[in-house]
């Protein structure tokens, strides 16, 4: 059990209030794939909660974010993701914020004033813009085909993205293109001529605040201060970004998978069936218990993981093992929610069927579950690891 000081323990009870007063009532799922009016209800959720000094949680106190530990963010974090709109209306969403994790650790003084500073302050929005359609970069960073060529004012960039979280909301991007020393980081205002999003690739996410675009960049320029951190450098900043979303999407993905199997629980105390409660037959209770050892099991993985973060140790490897582990557990438990509830679980009645549909890409997104288990084992044999 992590103990918080009296100062952070009083901010977590308040985020919590906020999320089960102001956030879960106003969740309407009929109204679930209505991008325009879920975001207008976050901007109206986030301007609330800034005013109550529920803001990003990981960015700088001096940019006007909470300045948590990675260890105080795995409960806050877990609050915010109970409900559907929570992370976004209290600015720990993806991918805004492991963007701003990457422009803290990489940013220039100029472009903290003009990205970070309004990034965090709920001013901006932010996407990261990496994968590519095959044959370009996927699973392997190597694959990375979007180029980025020197001019007399900056770089020219010439690519084919897709995935892009949020960029049809977005202000500005952080692209990924390969420079003559190799992968870099970009910083492109969205509205800049060359920078065309496509369309946003359909998928089976309810209250999908930003899409996922498909984005052409054709002959698109930027200056030369549109450089992130250091050219040829893009994998290892890029790592430095994904470590963190990782964690980020298990502390948050731990809270609404936590909500399913509680919402579960009620109906099996209510409901009759065969002349007793759902919740007396055994094979329930051992589909409940089980949700409570993965979930206790998921919530120390990621307390480790972010234990050595904030310790300044290198998280690749147990990052990988944590979102694995996450990523498949939340599921489990999900799938145990809406077997319990039948027929309601399945229905958009209930956020149920919903919350397994949220669930369900992360065993995809940030590196899926079979690639994390090769690089795994490589490590293990490679450096010899102990079991």
């Amino acid at each position: 059990m992590t103990h918080h000081t009296p100062s952070v323990e009083v901010l977590l009870d308040q985020a919590r209030r906020f999320v089960d007063e102001e956030v879960i009532p106003r969740e309407n799922l009929h109204r679930a794939h209505d991008r325009d009016h879920n975001l207008a209800l976050v901007q109206e959720l986030r301007a609330l909660a800034v005013s109550q000094g529920l803001t990003a949680p990981r960015g700088a106190v001096a940019d006007g974010g909470l300045g948590l530990s990675w260890v105080q963010c795995c409960a806050y974090l877990e609050t915010a993701g109970r409900s559907f709109l929570g992370p976004g209306a209290l600015q720990c969403a993806a991918p805004g914020q492991p963007d701003i994790t990457t422009l803290e650790a990489l940013a220039t003084p100029t472009q903290r004033e003009r990205y970070l500073r309004p990034l965090v302050q709920g001013a901006l929005r932010s996407c990261f813009a990496m994968s590519e359609p095959a044959p370009g970069v996927g699973s392997d960073p190597r694959m990375l085909s979007s180029r980025a060529e020197r001019t007399a004012r900056g770089w020219r960039l010439n690519g084919h993205k897709w995935f892009a979280t949020s960029a049809s909301v977005a202000d500005f991007a952080i692209v990924m293109a390969r420079t003559e020393i190799g992968p870099s980081l970009f910083l492109v205002d969205v509205q800049q001529p060359g920078f065309d999003i496509v369309r946003d690739v359909p998928t089976v996410e309810p209250f999908d605040l930003g899409g996922h675009a498909e984005i052409r960049l054709q002959n698109c320029e930027v200056p030369a201060d549109a450089l992130l951190g250091e050219e040829g450098k893009g994998l290892e900043h890029a790592q430095l970004r994904l470590e963190g979303a990782r964690l980020f999407h298990c502390m948050r993905l731990i809270g609404l998978s936590s909500r399913a199997m509680s919402l579960a629980q009620k109906y099996a105390i209510e409901r009759q069936s065969h002349g007793a409660r759902v919740s007396e037959h055994q094979m329930v209770q051992a589909m409940v218990a089980d949700a409570h050892i993965e979930l206790h099991a998921a919530r120390l993985m990621t307390l480790d993981t972010a234990q050595r973060l904030d310790a300044g140790e290198s998280i690749r490897h147990h990052s990988a093992m944590t979102k694995v582990f996450v990523s498949e557990a939340v599921n489990r438990v999900a799938d145990s929610a809406v077997q319990i509830t039948g027929a309601l679980g399945i229905s958009e009645d209930w956020p149920l069927s919903m919350i397994q549909r949220l669930l369900r890409p992360f065993r995809i997104y940030d590196g899926a579950s079979e690639v994390h288990r090769s690089a795994i084992a490589r490590r293990v044999f490679h450096q010899g690891l102990e079991a």
